[in-house]
């Protein structure tokens, strides 16, 4: 059962990230916009069961609940702080379905395959760590010749400066080493 370390505020000001000192998953994020996405999911499905909820991402040690902005925080933390707690930690099969996502990759050609891998180097350097650190994340779901297909997890999912400023700059970031490549946030 994972221990809440800290709770810290994001950028977005209807989100809040919960770092744990167990890890929930080994690799693989969990991102859901609903109750109904996240039914499958018996602590997504806990979360969203608080009101207010809108949003629920996790991966490793930290997972970040979105409410709609109706909510008290102090209220709605130690709500949410309770099925966070019974939740179970992650187990070692979670690392080997981590290992079996990255075979996705495989299925692009050769070429298109290199490319991604190039982006979502410079991704993992330069975005995610600052993304991640305000409850968020940046998830590739594809290169499609020049189009960059990317979807805003967690707290950078409803912000407001994740649509502007911060698809500007990973924009500008890509062109850097591919110039012909239109970032688009899905």
């Amino acid at each position: 059962m994972p221990r809440i370390a800290e709770i810290e505020g994001t950028p977005n000001p209807n989100a809040m990230k919960f770092i744990l000192k167990e890890p929930l998953t080994w690799g693989i994020p969990r991102s859901y916009e609903s109750a109904e996405q996240a039914k499958g999911d018996p602590l997504a499905a806990a979360l969203f069961a608080v009101d207010h909820v809108t949003n629920v991402f996790y991966v490793e040690h930290w997972i970040t609940v979105t409410q709609d902005g109706g909510a008290d925080w102090q209220e709605l933390k130690r709500l949410l702080a309770e099925p966070i707690r019974a939740a179970p930690a992650a187990d070692v099969e979670s690392a080997a379905l981590a290992e079996a996502a990255t075979e996705s990759i495989a299925r692009l050609a050769p070429e298109d395959r290199q490319r991604l891998e190039r982006i979502n180097a410079l991704l993992d350097q330069e975005i995610r760590p600052y993304l991640q650190s305000d409850g968020g994340d940046l998830y590739v779901l594809g290169l499609e010749g020049d189009r960059l297909n990317v979807h805003y997890q967690g707290a950078c999912g409803s912000c407001p400066s994740s649509l502007s400023g911060t698809l500007i700059s990973i924009q500008k970031l890509v062109e850097s080493i591919e110039p012909n490549v239109e970032v688009v946030a899905v």
